[in-house]
């Protein structure tokens, strides 16, 4: 089994930065896929941004050029790291993790932007 704990959301001003961070415990491999996910009230859930093994990463539109995702393989963990934050950016960001076919989720953490 995958745990996935996410850390970091919280209340920011429009224009201010956030670093999400997501530790990983359990049996993983390093052939495994790490992301983050997010969720606004009355919307679907919408993937954000993604990690894949090699370090190889993508991005949503909509958060290209102010997000930037990590990976500390050692910590087996991933980062999110959000500059320029926009009201829109207001969700419960969920931390995933996909290894073998196999979706993880995290909790959630609440990430507020105020305009």
């Amino acid at each position: 089994q995958v745990q996935l704990v996410e850390s970091g959301g919280g209340l920011v001003q429009a224009g201010g930065s956030l670093r999400l961070s997501c530790a990983a415990s359990g049996m993983l491999f390093s052939i495994n896929t790490m992301g983050w996910y997010r969720q606004a009230p009355g919307k679907q859930r919408e993937w954000v941004a993604g990690v894949i093994g090699g370090g190889t990463t993508d991005y949503a539109d909509s958060v290209k050029g102010r997000f930037t995702i990590s990976r500390d393989s050692a910590k087996s963990t991933v980062y999110l790291g959000m500059n320029s934050l926009k009201p829109e950016d207001t969700a419960v960001y969920y931390c995933n993790l996909i290894q073998f076919g196999k979706n993880y989720w995290g909790q959630g953490t609440q990430v507020t932007v105020s305009s």
